[in-house]
C-alpha cells in the first residue's frame, strides 16, 4: 500500500530519447502551450480556497464574533504552515511527478475549506463546552487548526509550477514566460475577491468556501489529465539542448550534474550569501503583499465607509492590475537589463512607498481604485523577482523547487508578520497605524535590495 502511495507521487524516470527532430519539435510546442496554460489555471483557481477568507473577514468577523487580533490569527495560521511546507514540499516537488502533486494538493485544499466553514455549524460562539473552555475560543482554535491545514496544502501548489516553468522554458525566455504566467497570482486574487464577494451579498459568508471548493476539486481532476512531469520523461532532450544555448554558470544540466540532490541543495542554497539575502528581503515583500491583498477590504469598509461590494471592487484593482507589474518587472529585467533583477526590484519598491502614502491620505472614493492599483503593480514586480526567478537563477535548476521552497519560507515568515503584526497595529493604533507598518517594510526592502546590488557589482568587478 505505502508502495503504491508512493509510486503515484514518485517523478517518472526519463524515457528512451526520441531521435526524430521533427516529432521532438512539433511535442515541444504542444507540451509547452499545454504546461503553461494548465499551471496558469491551476494558480488562479487555488486562490479561490486561499483568498476567500479576506472577503468574508467583516461578515465572518460580525456573525462570529471574533476581533481583528483573532482574525490575523487565521490568516497567521495559513501562512505559517504555508512558510513551512512550500520548503518541505519543495523539496518534495523536485523528486515528485508534477501531473499527480499539484492536483491532488488542490484536491484537499478544497476539503479544508469545506471542514472549516461545516465547524462552524456544530460550534455557537457564546457557549461553555469542553473542559470548560468558551465556545469561541474552541471554534477560533478548530477554525485555525483547518485554515492552517489548508495552507500546508496550498504550499505544494507552486513548487511543482517552479519545477515545469524551469525545466520547459530556459533561461533567455524564462523571465518573460514566467512574468506572464505570474499574473495567475493577481488573476487568481481578483477572481477570488470578486467570486467571494458576490456569493456573499447572495448566500452569506459561508458561500465563499463551498462554492470555491466545488470549483477547486473539478480542476484537480481536469489537471491530472493536463500536466505532464520533465521533458525528458516523455523523451524530449534538456530545454536548453533543444534551444543551443548555454546555461548559466551556476546552472547545471540536470542529465549532466551528477552530484547528490543534498550536496546540490547545500552548495546552491545553504551556503549563498544571495541566497540568504533575497530569503531576508522577501519578508518585506509578503509583510506588504499579504497585509493590503488580506486587510484592504476591511480597511476600506471601517476606515472609508465603503460597501463590501465597492471595497471588493476597490481590491480587484489591486489585483488585476497588478499582473501588468509582473509583466513589465519580467520583461525589463530581460530585455533591458539583460537579467539583472535587482534595479527593478529599487525602483518598483521606491514606487510602492509613494502608492501606499497616497492611498493612506487620499479623501476621493474614485481615486482609490488608481492608488489601488499602482500597489498592487508595485508589490506585484519584487514578488515575481526576488523569490521567484532571482532565487531560481541564484541557485542550480536540479534544485529549483528547493530554492522557491526557500524564499518561501521567509515570505511566508512575513505573512505571519504581516497577518498578526497588521491586526495587532490596528487594535492598538487604528488603520493608519497598520499602512504605516506596510510602508516600513517597504523602505527595509529597499535598503536590502540597494545592499544586494552592492555586492553583485563588485563580484561582477
Amino acid at each position: 500500500m505505502v508502495n503504491k502511495f508512493w509510486d503515484f507521487f514518485k517523478e517518472p524516470p526519463a524515457v528512451e530519447p526520441i531521435q526524430d527532430e521533427e516529432k521532438v519539435k512539433k511535442m515541444y510546442s504542444h507540451f509547452r502551450w499545454r504546461i503553461f496554460y494548465s499551471s496558469f489555471i491551476a494558480y488562479v483557481v487555488y486562490h479561490l480556497c486561499r483568498k476567500n477568507l479576506a472577503v468574508a473577514l467583516p461578515s465572518m468577523g460580525a456573525d462570529l464574533n471574533l476581533s481583528n487580533t483573532e482574525l490575523g490569527l487565521l490568516g497567521a495560521s495559513l501562512y505559517l504552515f504555508y512558510g513551512v511546507g512550500k520548503f518541505v514540499n519543495g523539496m518534495l516537488a523536485d523528486r515528485s511527478n508534477v501531473r499527480t502533486f499539484l492536483p491532488t494538493a488542490l484536491i484537499l485544499s478544497a476539503v479544508c475549506n469545506l471542514l472549516f466553514v461545516v465547524s462552524t455549524l456544530f460550534i455557537t460562539p457564546g457557549h461553555v463546552t469542553f473542559l470548560g473552555l468558551p465556545s469561541g475560543t474552541v471554534l477560533l482554535w478548530i477554525l485555525a487548526f483547518f485554515w492552517g491545514a489548508n495552507g500546508w496544502f496550498q504550499s505544494m501548489g507552486f513548487p511543482p509550477v517552479a519545477k515545469s516553468l524551469s525545466y520547459w522554458f530556459s533561461n533567455s525566455e524564462r523571465g518573460t514566460k514566467w512574468s506572464l504566467w505570474s499574473t495567475s497570482h493577481q488573476i487568481g486574487v481578483f477572481a477570488a475577491v470578486m467570486l467571494s464577494g458576490f456569493v456573499i451579498e447572495k448566500f452569506g459568508w459561508q458561500a465563499a468556501f463551498y462554492v470555491p471548493s466545488l470549483i477547486c476539486i473539478v480542476t484537480g481532476l481536469w489537471l491530472y489529465d493536463r500536466l505532464r512531469d520533465k521533458p525528458q520523461s516523455l523523451g524530449l532532450p534538456d530545454i536548453e539542448k533543444y534551444n543551443n544555448e548555454p546555461e548559466k554558470p551556476n546552472q547545471t544540466n540536470d542529465d549532466d550534474d551528477k552530484r547528490p540532490y543534498l550536496q546540490v541543495f547545500k552548495e546552491s542554497i545553504l551556503c549563498n550569501p544571495i541566497m540568504w539575502m533575497l530569503a531576508i528581503s522577501y519578508i518585506f515583500v509578503y509583510i506588504v503583499r499579504f497585509g493590503t491583498e488580506d486587510w484592504l477590504v476591511k480597511y476600506l469598509v471601517e476606515a472609508k465607509a465603503n460597501s463590501l461590494t465597492l471595497a471588493s471592487s476597490k481590491l480587484s484593482s489591486l489585483a488585476l492590475i497588478g499582473a501588468f507589474g509582473a509583466i513589465g518587472a519580467g520583461v525589463i529585467s530581460d530585455k533591458v537589463y539583460k537579467g539583472n533583477r535587482t534595479p527593478i526590484n529599487i525602483v518598483f519598491l521606491i514606487c510602492l512607498v509613494f502608492s501606499l502614502i497616497a492611498f493612506m491620505n487620499n479623501t476621493n472614493s474614485s481615486l482609490d481604485f488608481v492608488y489601488a492599483a499602482m500597489i498592487g503593480m508595485f508589490t506585484a514586480g519584487p514578488q515575481l523577482l526576488i523569490g521567484g526567478i532571482c532565487a531560481v537563477e541564484s541557485s542550480s535548476k536540479k534544485v529549483a523547487s528547493a530554492s522557491i521552497g526557500f524564499t518561501g519560507v521567509f515570505g511566508y515568515l512575513g505573512a505571519v508578520l504581516s497577518s498578526t503584526g497588521t491586526g495587532f497595529m490596528v487594535d492598538k493604533f487604528g488603520w493608519n497605524g497598520a499602512i504605516a507598518f506596510w510602508i516600513f517594510s517597504a523602505v527595509v526592502c529597499i535598503v536590502l535590495c540597494v545592499a544586494m546590488w552592492i555586492i553583485q557589482a563588485r563580484r561582477a568587478k
